[in-house]
């Protein structure tokens, strides 16, 4: 141990989504630091081109690593899609987790079920969705739906705002009755949980990769020998590419929100 595992675990999306997964990282590993850089600059990454994400994803990286970042956690769908790989060839002794959509747990809940997969355009386009689709769908009728606007209109905060229910009214609400688990396939979803619940009515269950990654990025620090060795609560900061006082406050009230 030692050196190494006093560093900090750099987490980064595409903007504030990735916040609703570094809950569940600092809520599981609660004597961590972690630093949270979320690209609000250059939202939403779903909406761009794959090699332009893989391109904004290393930069983030590697300035996270030539800080002194011990871990990385993409807490991005879409960057994980585009970027894991490459980076985790690149820096092959640095734990990189990224998140996927949580298909595997709702599949298992609802072995016969009717799953709803709400992600990106770019994340149910690549091919890693399709194999976590073929891998894990078994009798469930998987049925992805793209959310174009969702996650740019999400970074905008006000979420209690009519314009956002009608969004997600307009998404999903015409599946309402006919679906077993809703599988959150972008980490800016989570924050409208409720909305999506109002649109799709009373008895579905809900799935999103937070925990996992949390789980995740937990043995891979213990495995490598990086678990902080302090007693005390770690640190949390925030940094964005949008470095405005008004962006960095919405990031801490997206932190401290309830879900």
């Amino acid at each position: 141990m030692g050196e190494r595992s006093d560093g900090f675990v750099g987490v980064f999306d595409s903007g504030l989504g990735g916040i609703s997964v570094l809950r569940s990282l600092v809520a599981e590993l609660p004597h961590e630091d972690f630093r949270y850089f979320g690209d609000s600059a250059n939202a939403p990454y779903g909406e761009k081109a794959e090699a332009q994400v893989l391109e904004l994803s290393q930069g983030i990286a590697e300035r996270f690593l030539a800080d002194g970042a011990k871990a990385i956690v993409i807490a991005c769908n879409t960057a994980t899609s585009a970027a894991a790989a490459t980076l985790r060839a690149a820096h092959p002794d640095v734990p990189i987790v990224g998140i996927e959509p949580a298909l595997k747990p709702a599949a298992r809940a609802f072995p016969r079920g009717r799953i709803l997969v709400m992600a990106t355009e770019m994340t149910l386009h690549l091919d890693k969705y399709h194999e976590l689709a073929r891998a894990w769908g078994g009798e469930c009728e998987v049925v992805p739906v793209p959310c174009p606007g969702l996650a740019a209109r999400i970074e905008r905060g006000d979420l209690d705002a009519p314009d956002l229910a009608e969004m997600v009214a307009g998404l999903v609400g015409g599946y309402a009755g006919s679906i077993d688990a809703v599988v959150l396939g972008c980490t800016h979803y989570p924050f409208v949980r409720a909305q999506i619940a109002r649109a799709l009515g009373p008895g579905v269950a809900f799935f999103d990769g937070g925990a996992g990654t949390a789980r995740q990025l937990r043995a891979r620090l213990t495995d490598e020998g990086l678990l902080s060795e302090c007693d005390r609560s770690g640190r949390v900061s925030f940094a964005s590419s949008l470095d405005t006082p008004h962006e960095l406050a919405l990031y801490q009230s997206f932190f401290s929100m309830p879900l």
